[in-house]
């Protein structure tokens, strides 16, 4: 009642017209359904609505779509993108038969591994700190039909464009060039001040933000926020690329999350650095290797050895597997090391014990971040139950000593296959379930068909003249 009271409070006191609630569908889409604030009363608030599940992607068939939607209470922000003050409250899905989480709700599914973690006495709290990386373009734009397939982007600091203009269209020449962004500084880096307003944008969005900056390759960016507990992370990616997306598009940009847009320079990814706590105690911290504790490493242990299956939902699209190639920074191996970015999972060099954590770099901001991040823990967890330990660290460039190490997996097709063979451990607490994960498959096996049957325009370049 006390949330109830704050909620309808925040709604006066801010003249709230419409008050959105939000919801994220197993493809990482989010959803909204804004309802005037004449509507939004106690009985809205606690019991939330019924909507049709069966248009959401992968989700119930049409004969059993009534679905229930439920506010979480706990978090309500501004919308800075409405004309008409917008509040926002995330919200879970409840099957309204059973009265219980709908086991394909990605947010309650992450809300059931942070539980599991506390049940099984582990630790009381997991933070992630994920680092998407995105693209923006001045221009983009695709077709795919029956008799045409093709794409195009553009943006002013990719080196196509340095031989654009004409002494009536000037060019400025000012560019970083391939692979040669990293940390530039204007006029190369052309979107500082539009990364500035999109942190700007995140806080009043109730995110904690930290930096921004260019990225390696041209048109790519990263912006930082604060690690935070995994369903909070999981709203805070999703708000981060909302604001994104919507920052671009005042500044007639268009930004993308797509892993590997542009062919010969570094794709996006989105590491992840993560740490288990109980109360004040950073169980990371130990005597171990790198600064380790023996938890810590059976922690890394059961993710790799999960990580092929993990692809499915850090790596979910066939773009993932373009950018999941040795020599564009990709961190394709499955080891271990400490400051060793060639390696899936790195333990950054820390100043403060307290700080230690270990960060996986191979998951890519297309991932739905509750499934990405619930998987990733799952894993984690089976290590430490079964004391799975990761083996030897890897100290050299294993991109120049192929074969040592087992690789994650080259293609979508192949991380669905890992999944089905491998998902028992995501079963533990019916945190993940058969059904969700076999719906799952179904859905991105849609995915990898559609893109396996279109002929793609290389395929005229290398065949058409045999």
């Amino acid at each position: 009642m006390k949330q109830v009271e704050k909620v309808l409070a925040y709604i006066a006191e801010n003249d709230i017209k419409f008050v959105d609630l939000r919801l994220t569908g197993m493809d990482g889409k989010w959803h909204r359904l804004a309802y005037d604030v004449s509507q939004v009363d106690q009985s809205f608030l606690q019991n939330g609505v019924v909507f049709d599940g069966s248009s959401i992607r992968g989700w119930r068939d049409i004969h059993e779509s009534d679905m229930r939607l439920i506010p979480d209470l706990e978090r309500i922000v501004l919308d800075p993108f409405c004309a008409q003050p917008t509040a926002v409250l995330m919200a879970d899905v409840v099957d309204p038969k059973t009265n219980k989480p709908y086991e394909s709700d990605p947010r309650s599914l992450a809300k059931k591994a942070e539980a599991l973690l506390a049940e099984l006495n582990i630790a009381d709290r997991a933070y992630f700190g994920p680092e998407p990386e995105f693209f923006v373009f001045d221009h983009v734009s695709y077709d795919v039909s029956i008799g045409k397939a093709s794409y195009e982007v553009f943006s002013q600091e990719m080196s196509l464009s340095s031989g654009i203009g004409s002494v009536f269209q000037p060019n400025a020449g000012h560019r970083p060039g391939t692979k040669g962004g990293y940390f530039d500084v204007a006029p190369s880096d052309q979107c500082g001040d539009m990364r500035g307003e999109m942190l700007d944008m995140l806080k009043m969005m109730g995110v904690s933000v930290e930096k921004h900056h260019h990225e390696v390759a041209a048109a790519q960016h990263e912006l930082g926020f604060k690690f935070d507990q995994l369903v909070q992370t999981g709203d805070h990616l999703q708000a981060f690329k909302y604001v994104v997306k919507n920052v671009a598009h005042m500044y007639g940009k268009s930004a993308t999350f797509m892993p590997k847009p542009i062919f010969g320079d570094n794709g996006s990814g989105m590491h992840v650095h993560l740490s288990l706590w109980h109360k004040d105690k950073p169980l990371f911290q130990g005597n171990g290797y790198a600064g380790l504790s023996d938890l810590a490493l059976h922690f890394v242990g059961g993710v790799l050895k999960h990580a092929k299956a993990v692809n499915a939902f850090s790596n979910p699209t066939t773009n993932s597997y373009k950018r999941l190639v040795p020599g564009y920074e990709a961190p394709v191996i499955a080891a271990y090391s400490q400051a060793n970015r060639s390696v899936a999972c790195r333990i950054p060099v820390v100043t403060n014990p307290q700080h230690a954590r270990v960060e996986f770099r191979f998951p890519d901001p297309s991932a739905n971040p509750y499934l990405a991040l619930a998987a990733i823990l799952m894993a984690g967890i089976d290590g430490i139950v079964n004391k799975i330990h990761p083996g030897k660290p890897a100290e050299d460039n294993l991109y120049e000593r192929p074969g040592e190490y087992p690789c994650l997996c080259g293609s979508l097709e192949e991380a669905l296959a890992s999944l089905a063979s491998d998902c028992e451990f995501l079963f533990r607490g019916d945190v993940f379930t058969p059904d969700m994960v076999q719906s799952y498959i179904r859905m991105k096996k849609e995915e990898v068909m559609a893109v396996a049957l279109q002929p793609h325009p290389s395929e005229y370049a290398l065949y058409y003249g045999v």
